[in-house]
């Protein structure tokens, strides 16, 4: 069959994707990308470092991701994006300007970062109270509420799994988990949102699940990657009943002034979870508040390394709770 009468693909319009080394989810990128843009990703360079606080000052430097953006050069993308959570606010609100700063003199074209993304959806959606939920260990997390409260947003809750490696490997039933602990309602009164972190931590599917389920936006580290690099082509991410993409979705998510969240949809499993324990509070490092019950069993009973119990990991690294 001649199907020279087609003309050839049609015209594609590039984002350039600067991955760390160890990324695993670049299917979900894609699902919320249009079909007349493509996605050109790369990577950082491989160091032997576990995720940790280390690690993400270690791939964010400048240097590295002015070479990661000049290897996407040659496709001419409009737009690059740096999809690391903890690669970007670990140097805080200023730290994150200066790398989209130096991505965008490498590649001469607009830059973003995750945690910059976050700061824009919060916009977006006039998000003032925040609920996270993190796979990280207690100082990463700690870092991400620090992060949020100098962009000026209070965190009423935060649920995290102390994981520092292979996190593409949490499930969406242990997603939904967290994301109930960390959306319990505590003395900081209901968040106005809640926000998974890590674009190592699958999202897609669970996100309308959580929205109407606890009546609140619901925004994760890949989708606002994609929604925002989109936004600075003029066009849209696909994202169908997910507030921060489509509209039609905000209608009847709570403000945060209700007097209690919604409880869950009828016949799920709400494991007990225990008080959300309000962040700022001065710990030394490594240890967990008192009231903390630790999430036995999320990631643990999964064979996810860098969990809670596996033996040779530092006590930090394995902790799991909420902060």
């Amino acid at each position: 069959m001649d199907v020279s009468f087609l003309g050839g693909p049609g015209p594609q319009r590039g984002v350039g994707v600067v991955a760390p080394f160890d990324f695993a989810l670049d299917r979900e990128l894609w699902r919320w990308t249009p079909d007349d843009v493509s996605l050109h990703v790369t990577r950082t360079p491989y160091v032997p470092v576990e995720v940790s606080l280390d690690l993400a000052r270690v791939i964010s430097e400048h240097e590295t991701l002015g070479n990661a953006v000049s290897t996407l050069a040659e496709v001419t993308p409009e737009v690059v994006a740096y999809a690391c959570t903890s690669g970007s606010f670990v140097g805080g609100v200023m730290g994150e300007h200066a790398m989209c700063e130096a991505m965008s003199r490498a590649g001469s074209v607009p830059a973003i970062t995750t945690s910059g993304a976050l700061l824009e959806a919060l916009v977006e959606l006039d998000v003032r109270r925040l609920a996270l939920v993190t796979p990280y260990t207690v100082s990463v997390t700690r870092a991400l509420e620090e992060y949020v409260a100098q962009a000026g947003a209070t965190v009423t809750g935060c649920a995290y799994m102390g994981l520092t490696r292979q996190i593409w490997k949490v499930t969406y039933r242990e997603v939904v988990d967290m994301a109930r602990r960390a959306a319990v309602r505590g003395r900081l009164g209901a968040a106005d949102a809640l926000f998974l972190s890590c674009t190592n931590l699958p999202t897609y599917d669970v996100i309308p699940q959580l929205e109407a389920e606890l009546r609140i936006p619901v925004i994760s580290a890949n989708q606002v990657t994609m929604w925002a690099a989109l936004r600075r082509l003029g066009t849209r991410a696909v994202g169908p009943y997910q507030a921060l993409i489509d509209t039609s979705a905000r209608t009847g998510t709570s403000t945060g002034n209700e007097s209690a969240l919604p409880g869950p949809a009828a016949g799920s499993v709400v494991p007990a979870a225990g008080p959300v324990v309000p962040t700022g509070s001065a710990l030394p490092e490594g240890q967990e508040p008192p009231e903390v019950r630790g999430v036995h069993g999320v990631s643990g009973a999964q064979g996810v390394p860098g969990a809670q119990g596996v033996s040779g990991v530092p006590d930090e690294k394995q902790q799991e709770g909420w902060t």
